[in-house]
C-alpha cells in the first residue's frame, strides 16, 4: 500500500521560508486538500513532491520510495503525476495529440490507446473537440484536456494545482465530479484549491496552510463545519 508521506520538510526559496517543519500524510485510495491562502505553500508543497524543488531538510516518500532522491521524470514514472496551475495544455496541438503525449513513458501503444478512450468516455466534450487545437478550448475544457492527458499516464497519485480557477460554477462542479470519478477509478488524489467550498465536498481529508506551515488538520467534514474555517475560507 503505497502512502504519501512529508515529514518535518522545511524548503527555501533563497532567504524565502516557503515551507516550515511540514508534515503531511496521503494514504492510497484518498482525495485530501491543502487549503490556504496564497503564499501559504500549497503549490510549493506540490513542486516539492514531484521533484521540481528540493527540501533543504525533512523526507518525501511515496511508499518505500524516497522522493527527494528522484529525477523530475522517475517521479513521473512512478505514477505521480502533476497538473499544474494554468493547465499548461499545448495550444497548438490538437486534443488528441496533447492526450498522447501524457503516455510518453508508457511503452504499450495499445495501452496509450485505451486510456485516451477512457478520457473520452469520461469527458465527453473532449471527444467531440478531438480535432481542436488545445488553445482554441475553454478554460473548463483545458482543463479537461489536462486531466486527460495525466489520465493516459496512467497515475497512481494525481497531483493537482488549483483546477477550478478562472471556471463558472457550472463548470467548477463538473470538473469536481470528475476529479471525484477519477478517484472512486482508484487515482489518489492531493488536491490544492482555493475554492475550499469545493474542495471540501469532494475530499475525504484535509490540510490548512498558513505561512507553510499546517495549522488544521482533519476530515474534511469536520473542517467544513469549523468556525474558523468557515470565517477564512467558506464565508458566512
Amino acid at each position: 500500500m503505497s502512502t504519501l508521506t512529508l515529514e518535518n520538510v522545511e524548503l527555501y526559496y533563497n532567504r524565502v521560508h516557503a515551507l516550515r517543519n511540514l508534515s503531511i500524510e496521503v494514504r492510497e485510495g484518498e482525495i485530501v486538500s491543502l487549503l490556504g491562502n496564497n503564499g501559504a505553500g500549497k503549490t510549493s508543497t506540490l513542486s516539492l513532491i514531484s521533484g521540481l524543488e528540493k527540501a533543504k531538510s525533512g523526507t518525501v516518500r511515496w511508499g518505500d520510495l524516497d522522493l527527494t532522491k528522484q529525477r523530475p521524470w522517475d517521479i513521473v514514472g512512478a505514477g505521480l503525476l502533476h497538473i499544474p496551475e494554468g493547465r499548461r495544455v499545448f495550444s497548438t496541438m490538437t486534443v488528441h495529440e496533447n492526450l498522447l503525449l501524457g503516455g510518453y513513458l508508457v511503452k504499450d501503444q495499445k495501452l496509450i490507446q485505451e486510456r485516451a478512450d477512457y478520457a473520452y468516455e469520461l469527458m465527453p466534450r473532449l471527444a467531440e473537440r478531438r480535432d481542436q487545437q488545445g488553445g482554441t478550448l475553454s478554460g473548463g475544457e483545458q482543463q479537461m484536456l489536462a486531466l486527460g492527458r495525466a489520465l493516459v499516464g496512467g497515475p497512481k497519485l494525481l497531483l493537482l494545482d488549483e483546477p477550478s480557477m478562472g471556471l463558472a460554477p457550472l463548470i467548477v462542479k463538473q470538473v469536481m465530479d470528475i476529479i471525484r470519478e477519477v478517484n472512486q477509478q482508484g487515482t489518489t488524489i492531493l488536491l490544492v484549491e482555493q475554492n475550499a467550498r469545493a474542495a471540501l465536498k469532494i475530499a475525504d481529508r484535509a490540510y490548512v496552510l498558513e505561512s507553510g506551515r499546517v495549522t488544521m488538520e482533519g476530515p474534511a467534514s469536520e473542517l467544513a463545519a469549523d468556525p474558523r474555517v468557515i470565517e477564512a475560507y467558506l464565508g458566512a
